[in-house]
């Protein structure tokens, strides 16, 4: 039996959601305020899993998860370089990057990157 949370990627590898991720997605798509989502995987180089959104389609979709990325890791490396290196697990949880047009919401997690795009005009 096929699970109803499984989002294949490739023909060689699956990922199953956990129920509270895909309730945290279907709450997200409701909010008209959301302009999309990606769920993206922590590997190099970064894929797009999953996305919402018209947004994140395509090329632009791909420019958009390379960015992503590289500001996780950025803001990463600057909290080691802050700490001498010793950032003990402190890991970030949440980041919010708020332009003139948009705000767009980071949770890393150890597997994956989940992103929001909001239009906070809306």
């Amino acid at each position: 039996m096929s699970d109803p949370h499984a989002t294949s990627t490739s023909a060689s590898q699956t990922l199953v959601t956990p129920p509270e991720l895909e309730q945290t997605l279907t709450l997200l798509t409701s909010h008209r305020s959301v302009l999309g989502y990606m769920l993206l995987s922590r590997g190099q180089p970064v894929t797009i899993i999953r996305h919402s959104g018209v947004v994140f389609e395509g090329e632009q979709g791909k420019k958009y998860a390379s960015a992503i990325a590289r500001i996780v890791h950025s803001v990463q490396t600057g909290l080691e370089d802050v700490s001498g290196g010793h950032n003990d697990g402190d890991d970030i949880r949440f980041m919010r990057i708020r332009t003139k047009r948009h705000e767009i919401m980071i949770s890393p997690d150890e597997r994956y990157l989940l992103a929001v795009l909001h239009d906070p005009a809306t």
